[in-house]
């Protein structure tokens, strides 16, 4: 289902940075159920997985998330994780592990459309962990937000124990889930990871759309367009290549007590920067062209993950002039199919 250019490409960080990591997990095969794992970031989850010798469920309505970024040997179900028909997996399936990254993840549609935002990021969650619950799931792995749920930082970069104050409906609902997992663990005994991730890039992600500023320069230089900037483009986020947050969720499985890690590489690049180093990498011609900035834009976001290096021995491995590379030569692999 997957061209052979990209497999070549995510086997290649996955497997070589990896190895002695699912070497270990192969032992402990597990029954793991990846909600959202058509998508960008479950999909490469899934891939690793998968390659570690687990058996591996995928549950998306396939509304953002694409059919042949599911990896063929994991058993695929198209259902909404609100669905009531979703229990019938958990029937059959023996669920060991939940790795949750089913949701709604536009900052601005969930400034638009608060109400839906909750529905799918608060009681879409819920359904699956009531469910979880009745089905004896052990453990969740939570995808968070390092960027969202902090807000306009006091400090940089921001660990753990920053204030949590969330400007989105969005970074709101992660919060809330937060929340509602430290209730599951302490009443259910449903152990938690939770990983607040910084801005995540790399193969797969989705061009289309307001989120995700790599893949949309990088398509529109590669189609002949010109990527717009909002503002002087100077607001700076944490980059993260999507290969080391797989390993962060590797880990994660082997990780047996409750807890919360910041996933992100500590380091501030902003927007112009980022569009001169897609340029170099696609041969583009394009020049930087600003336009106004966004309303409510945060302008900086930066987390520590020094707390993930000493407790789950994970630290970011990929540089962005790396990373943008591999994604480059990604989508210039999907353009030739």
């Amino acid at each position: 289902m997957h061209t052979t250019e990209a497999i070549l490409d995510e086997k290649h960080w996955t497997t070589e940075t990896d190895s002695h990591i699912t070497d270990h997990i192969k032992y402990t095969s597990m029954k793991i159920l990846v909600t959202g794992g058509a998508g960008f970031i479950g999909s490469n989850i899934v891939d690793a997985y998968v390659q570690a010798g687990h058996d591996v469920i995928v549950v998306d309505n396939l509304s953002s998330g694409r059919i042949e970024n599911v990896n063929p040997k994991a058993q695929f179900y198209k259902v909404d994780i609100q669905d009531p028909a979703l229990e019938r997996i958990f029937e059959t399936a023996n669920i060991e592990v939940i790795n949750h990254h089913a949701a709604q993840m536009d900052v601005r549609k969930s400034v638009a459309d608060p109400k839906y935002d909750a529905s799918v990021n608060i009681l879409g969650m819920l359904n699956v962990m009531e469910l979880g619950k009745k089905h004896n799931a052990r453990k969740v792995i939570f995808s968070s937000t390092g960027g969202a749920i902090y807000g306009e930082q006091d400090y940089f970069p921001a660990d753990e124990q920053h204030p949590l104050r969330p400007l989105s409906p969005y970074g709101i609902t992660k919060l809330a889930t937060e929340k509602y997992l430290y209730y599951y663990r302490a009443v259910h005994g449903i152990q938690h990871v939770i990983l607040r991730y910084a801005n995540i890039y790399g193969p797969r992600q989705n061009p289309h759309g307001e989120a995700g500023v790599v893949a949309i320069f990088t398509d529109k230089m590669l189609n002949g367009d010109e990527p717009v900037i909002n503002g002087d483009g100077k607001q700076t986020r944490d980059y993260v290549f999507v290969g080391d947050v797989v390993r962060a969720n590797i880990l994660a499985l082997a990780h047996e007590t409750s807890d919360i890690f910041n996933i992100g590489t500590g380091v501030e690049n902003d927007v112009n920067t980022l569009f001169r180093i897609i340029k170099k990498a696609t041969g583009s011609p394009s020049v930087e062209r600003h336009a106004v900035a966004k309303k409510g834009e945060q302008l900086r976001s930066v987390i520590d993950y020094s707390k993930a290096k000493k407790v789950l021995g994970w630290e970011p491995t990929v540089s962005l002039e790396d990373g943008l590379e591999k994604t480059v030569q990604y989508f210039k692999s999907v353009r030739k199919k």
